[in-house]
């Protein structure tokens, strides 16, 4: 069991029209030092697939493509106790306080990677008055991630692209 102190900063603006959270960043991902640093995760083909860009390799053109595009980016999870990348491991967690992404956006949706952040955010924040969406997690980990699910939510938000 690994502690870590805290997760990435969010990335968002006031343009940010989805707020996509994940659970904690992999071990892979912190190694990188940002979001979906696993190069098996599908997070960055996915969206950046949906609005037609290749992923970019650079994390500042990844936080340039995210601000452009309108997406906020941050994980449920701000702090916690966990072994390697295993969702199911987060133990002792402290959830992350939306009102610091919330005071600066109004996203029309949230959309949460996977089963652990969905259960998380929903005990914490089930009754937000913004819509939200549970996603198939985009982990590698996760044979059966339904892109389809993927892109009709974000379709919801940015309409068909």
């Amino acid at each position: 069991m690994c502690v870590i102190k805290h997760g990435f900063a969010p990335v968002f603006d006031e343009r940010s029209r989805i707020l996509i959270l994940g659970s904690f960043p992999s071990v892979k991902s912190r190694q990188a030092e940002f979001y979906y640093g696993n190069k098996q995760n599908r997070f960055w083909r996915i969206v950046c697939g949906f609005f037609g860009e290749d992923v970019p390799a650079a994390v500042e053109d990844k936080i340039n493509f995210l601000l452009r595009r309108g997406v906020a980016l941050w994980d449920i999870v701000d702090e916690c106790e966990i072994s390697g990348s295993d969702d199911s491991s987060i133990k002792n967690y402290k959830t992350a306080d939306l009102s610091v992404v919330l005071g600066g956006c109004s996203p029309e949706l949230i959309a949460l990677n996977g089963g652990k952040a969905y259960e998380i955010f929903k005990k914490a924040y089930g009754d937000i008055g913004i819509e939200y969406v549970k996603l198939p997690s985009t982990s590698p980990a996760n044979a059966r991630c339904d892109v389809a699910a993927w892109r009709d939510a974000l379709a919801a938000v940015f309409g068909k692209i």
